[in-house]
């Protein structure tokens, strides 16, 4: 009669959602088929989330608090997908953990939108507070008074419609719709409205550092940055 050691594989080891310890892929006893299927279709979830957030193994795998093999594993199958290691990626990955086990393969990709009023100015964020940011400003044709500040960062505006009037350093610049200006926000820099009409804007900025152009930001915090005007 052979017994089985209370020893446990530290990359397989627990109970998968299903109830099962420690099975693998096809060793699902008594379990119902459709959660089998559901199973099945985990890994592949995982994946297209992780990359949809443009994370690496090695980023996804720290901010959810296990190995890159760990996760490696579950995306690829090789290791069964219990609550301990789900629910972790579902809050870093921000979506509801039905969308990783049940239901649609990825959550409801829109996003509610909400324009704030803030300096005169309409703005609409168009990412997550931190890291790289995106916002759509509209810029009334009262805020044509240059005020430049400077601070650490990289810009990147595109004219939506309307003209825009850039102040960088030295030079006074006119942008039409469809031109876009890139710089580095350590130059004293101003934009706003020629004077003619309202401008819409596409504004990204990033800090030193990043990989991506971001946000503008002064000292305010950054729901204010991109509307110093």
């Amino acid at each position: 009669m052979s017994a089985r050691t209370g020893r446990r594989d530290p990359d397989h080891g627990g109970a998968g959602v299903d109830g099962s310890a420690g099975a693998t892929p096809g060793e699902r006893p008594g379990a119902d088929p459709r959660i089998a299927a559901a199973l099945d279709l985990v890994g592949g979830r995982l994946r297209r989330v992780r990359e949809q957030r443009g994370l690496t193994l090695t980023e996804a795998a720290a901010a959810a608090g296990m190995s890159k093999s760990t996760l490696s594993r579950l995306e690829t199958g090789q290791r069964r997908p219990g609550l301990e290691l789900l629910l972790p990626l579902a809050q870093t990955y921000r979506v509801p953990l039905d969308d990783l086990v049940g239901a649609p393969e990825v959550g409801d990709p829109r996003i509610r939108l909400r324009p704030r009023g803030v300096n005169g100015r309409t703005v609409l964020p168009l990412t997550r507070p931190g890291g790289i940011q995106a916002w759509k400003i509209v810029i009334p044709t009262t805020q044509r008074d240059p005020a430049p500040r400077s601070h650490d960062g990289f810009e990147w505006l595109y004219v939506l419609s309307g003209r825009m009037r850039l102040v960088l350093g030295g030079r006074d610049l006119v942008l039409g719709t469809g031109e876009a200006a890139e710089f580095d926000t350590q130059v004293p820099h101003w934009f706003g409205s020629t004077g003619d009409g309202p401008v819409e804007v596409l504004s990204i900025f990033g800090r030193p550092g990043e990989r991506m152009l971001v946000r503008a930001s002064g000292d305010a915090g950054p729901e204010e940055d991109p509307h110093r005007g």
